[in-house]
């Protein structure tokens, strides 16, 4: 699949290199809310709200429990969406290309804002639909309680339909949050920030 997504332009190249070269020298630690930018490092890392996630299982965890012990890049999405979220789903389709075969505790995480129009069969049904395999790429569903907390934890809001931007986040095996890139990361690029991430978590 050659598009846009996966050639990003040279002004989009030069802030991740920066951001990256940042993110490897920035001190990790948890602690609170400090002024970050819309992306890049986060600093220090953020440790995440207890939200309840529900799986296509039907089995709930908080989200500190399933970021644990793994290095995630999570998106926002829902499987009504038309705009934004298809393109999503393949740009996390081809990032768990690049990731076969490389260290099993580098996992994707698609994280529905929609508790109201999405189910588990609706998910799984998503998920499917890109290809996505277990356990590499999973997804989970908020309470509706939840909802804003989790986009206002992300920063991930957007004006708009969808509701939420198209930034990947990107979480150490602490369950912190470490990074925030730009709308639409090319998969290339998400996949060695995560590689950096795992190599220092």
């Amino acid at each position: 699949m050659t598009s846009a997504l996966h050639r990003p332009n040279q002004l989009s190249r030069r802030r991740w290199l920066a951001a990256a070269a940042a993110l490897g020298a920035a001190p990790w630690v948890a602690g609170g809310a400090s002024a970050h930018g819309s992306f890049g490092p986060v600093q220090p890392a953020l440790v995440p709200p207890p939200l309840s996630l529900q799986d296509i299982d039907g089995k709930r965890a908080e989200l500190g429990a399933l970021l644990k012990g793994k290095v995630t890049a999570l998106q926002l999405m829902f499987t009504g969406c038309s705009a934004t979220c298809p393109i999503q789903g393949a740009m996390f389709a081809e990032a768990q290309q690049q990731l076969a075969g490389s260290d099993p505790r580098l996992r994707l995480l698609s994280v529905s804002i929609d508790p109201l129009g999405d189910d588990p069969k609706a998910l799984r049904a998503w998920l499917a639909k890109f290809g996505a395999e277990a356990p590499r790429w999973s997804v989970a569903l908020p309470q509706l309680r939840d909802v804003d907390r989790l986009l206002d934890f992300l920063r991930g809001r957007a004006p708009g339909t969808d509701r939420h931007t198209a930034q990947a986040f990107v979480f150490d095996r602490q369950a912190r949050l470490v990074f925030r890139t730009e709308d639409m990361p090319s998969p290339p690029e998400l996949v060695r920030l995560m590689q950096t991430v795992n190599g220092r978590a």
